[in-house]
């Protein structure tokens, strides 16, 4: 079930309508949701449902004994959380990773083992669910939230069916009150949530399926003839592709959340506009980003140790932030070029920020486009099946041998398509898509609504689940 199904349509629809019934209590209505989102998650594969409520179960009774624990004590039922949530994401994610990768290390010995094939079927959103039950053990370990005594509001908070599968990883501290808080759907929320449910729609269905898709997969396709031209459409219709794919999927979230009554953290500000490494990280994926400052870079150290600590706590977070998104040394390698490109700006800032108070206005942009462009080359490795296709289609891109440009139109399209994005990214850098929303009167969000629905509607593109489904 996806917010681009029709199914989805009339499950939400029911949804709204049983959560808001008069006759409810809060709880009635948290059971409402809690059902709700067991039916929306079960829906993709039933086991993994019971997947899922273990999961949450067993964080949930680790974070009492904790909270019961004296502080000195506490640390093994935070080493037992560890385990149990990195074990569960090491088997189902990186089980058939690890038995490859051995195997191969064997056979430079001269070992043949030969073990059977794992083919595990990966959960659908376990990344994301497993990172948000985490960080409440680690929380609760640190003191900075209290712990949750009911089962039912702790699985709520985990499976909460909106962001389950792919984000935002939401904080217990940012989703406690709203647990505790009766809440209902209101005529401002539904509207701002219809708003942003239809923008993420659109994003989706017209601009990642329908213009940015057709143009990027064939490039990436094993034996692809690859051509300069071909390789920097292809990765700049990619660049286009995952960026509406994910920010559209967490804007569904972020509106149905908000139909419903719930605040979801912005997962995306205008990464495109981007003025550097650092700062594309605080727009691309916010919740990921910051999950990984306060729980893997600052716990390393962070800055505090000097230059060279400094720089292994950023190539280690980013390493392992590559690596969270597959079970692939090509993901590896896409987090290793933006910790060294973190690195390079942060030995560089010096005479960056010179630069900046000399050229002004023209420097931004200047740092936006150098941005751009090494995102634009992170993203081969992001997307290539493997090394060798990556190299092939960066050798076209860095060392084009072709000397004529034969576009198709729906690679003219893209780029056009991609262009005012861009442009639109650098005007909105500093705007918040909510606020904006609430400003705008009834007959214009009524336009909104209906040039989006008819754009939708009558959007061509074949139907494609959300690229981070995988992860």
């Amino acid at each position: 079930m996806t917010f681009d199904s029709l199914t989805f349509v009339v499950f939400f629809i029911a949804v709204v309508a049983m959560f808001n019934l008069p006759s409810l209590s809060w709880s009635a209505r948290k059971n409402v949701l809690l059902a709700a989102s067991f039916l929306f998650y079960g829906a993709w594969n039933p086991p993994f449902l019971l997947l899922l409520i273990a999961s949450a179960t067993v964080d949930w009774w680790l974070a009492l004994r904790m909270s019961a624990a004296r502080p000195t004590q506490r640390k093994p039922w935070l080493i037992l959380s560890l385990c149990a949530n990195l074990g569960l994401l090491g088997f189902f994610k990186y089980g058939d990773f690890l038995r490859a990768n051995t195997q191969s290390l064997l056979a430079l010995a001269g070992i043949d083992w030969q073990p059977a094939a794992f083919d595990i079927l990966l959960p659908v959103g376990i990344s994301f669910y497993t990172f948000q039950s985490l960080s409440y053990c680690i929380d609760v370990y640190r003191g900075d939230v209290r712990v949750q005594k009911s089962l039912r509001d702790y699985v709520l908070f985990v499976g909460f069916f909106p962001q389950l599968v792919a984000g935002p990883i939401v904080r217990y501290r940012d989703f406690s009150a709203q647990l505790h808080t009766p809440r209902r759907t209101t005529a401002d929320g539904f509207a701002l949530g219809l708003s942003l449910l239809l923008i993420g729609l659109f994003e989706k269905i017209v601009l990642a399926d329908s213009i940015f898709a057709p143009v990027a997969d064939p490039v990436f396709q094993i034996g692809a003839t690859i051509d300069s031209a071909a390789a920097w459409t292809g990765t700049i219709a990619f660049a286009g592709q995952i960026f509406c794919d994910f920010a559209g999927y967490s804007t569904c979230a972020i509106g149905c959340a908000a139909m419903l009554g719930f605040w979801l953290p912005n997962n995306f500000r205008s990464p495109y506009a981007a003025t550097g490494f650092s700062d594309f990280w605080r727009r691309w994926h916010i919740s990921l980003s910051t999950w990984l400052r306060d729980y893997l870079y600052l716990p390393l150290g962070g800055n505090r140790g000097g230059g060279l600590f400094t720089m292994r706590n950023l190539m280690l977070t980013m390493l392992l932030g590559g690596l969270w998104h597959g079970a692939a040394w090509t993901f590896v390698a896409w987090g290793a070029f933006h910790g060294l490109m973190l690195v390079v700006e942060r030995l560089a800032r010096p005479t960056i920020d010179r630069a900046s108070r000399v050229l002004g206005s023209v420097g931004t942009l200047l740092g936006g486009l150098i941005t751009l462009l090494g995102v634009l080359i992170a993203w081969v490795w992001f997307r290539a099946p493997d090394f060798a296709h990556a190299a092939q289609i960066h050798h076209a891109m860095l060392l084009p041998t072709d000397t004529s440009a034969n576009l198709s139109a729906e690679a003219k399209i893209a780029l056009i398509v991609f262009s005012l994005m861009w442009l639109m990214h650098w005007l909105w850098r500093h705007h918040d898509l909510r606020r904006w929303l609430r400003r705008r009167g009834a007959v214009a969000l009524g336009f909104i609504w209906a040039s989006l629905i008819v754009s939708i509607v009558l959007s061509p593109g074949v139907s494609r689940a959300f690229i981070y489904f995988q992860f």
